[in-house]
């Protein structure tokens, strides 16, 4: 899942920018609170991860404003403000969750992971096309009842193609999916995703539109 992680304490962002990577989130990584405004516009992050305190805006703020453009966003507030009536306050806002600093990075996994398995309500656990089936909470693909092994990256890419099925994928919006803003990535790296995918899954189940991008049509 793609989170969008709006903290000013830099030491604080790269240790956990590392642990979400390592539990295998796409980060995205923004110190001021207007160019996360922008950025939410732009495209919708998976989940928000929000500190308050920021220098050029205050965060309720920027929760007030991610909550113009979506009410569904999922915002986890990260903030040293610990008291009950900022945490009254900030949920009031739309928060959907609040967390105080100093915090266990297992705490925040978990309240992650709580994020994740909504969203993986919402558009359905279990994902049924033809002969494959793929199911988000376990992380499991089958294909005519086998289990298919296939690595996290490749699993992303199916998982945005069969959720959107019968709309094409560009390669720029699957490489969004998978990869955080300037971590670098060679031109043909989703050909190679999709060509490791293919050797596991039907024949012309992932379909190329050339010049385009990539979809699954309906079976």
């Amino acid at each position: 899942m793609q989170v969008l992680l709006i903290e000013d304490d830099i030491a604080l962002a790269k240790a956990l920018i590392q642990t979400l990577s390592h539990e295998g989130f796409t980060v995205n990584h923004l110190a001021q609170g207007k160019l996360a405004i922008n950025a939410v516009k732009m495209e919708l992050p998976d989940i928000v991860i929000l500190d308050l305190g920021l220098p050029d805006i205050d965060g309720t703020d920027v929760l007030k404003a991610f909550r113009k453009v979506s009410a569904d966003l999922p915002v986890l507030v990260l903030t040293a403000r610990a008291s009950l009536e900022d945490k009254i306050r900030g949920l009031d806002l739309g928060a959907d969750d609040y967390l105080a600093k100093p915090f266990e990075v297992d705490e925040l996994l978990a309240r992650l992971r709580v994020f994740e398995r909504r969203a993986s309500t919402l558009k359905h656990a279990g994902l049924t096309i033809g002969d494959v089936t793929l199911d988000s909470v376990s992380h499991q693909v089958f294909v005519a009842g086998e289990d298919v092994e296939l690595s996290r990256r490749e699993f992303m890419v199916l998982k945005a193609l069969m959720e959107n099925m019968g709309r094409v994928q560009t390669r720029d919006s699957l490489e969004s999916k998978l990869y955080s803003w300037g971590e670098e990535v060679a031109s043909n790296t989703i050909e190679v995703h999709i060509h490791h995918l293919r050797k596991k899954l039907p024949d012309k189940f992932i379909q190329t539109l050339r010049g385009i991008g990539y979809i699954i049509k309906q079976s």
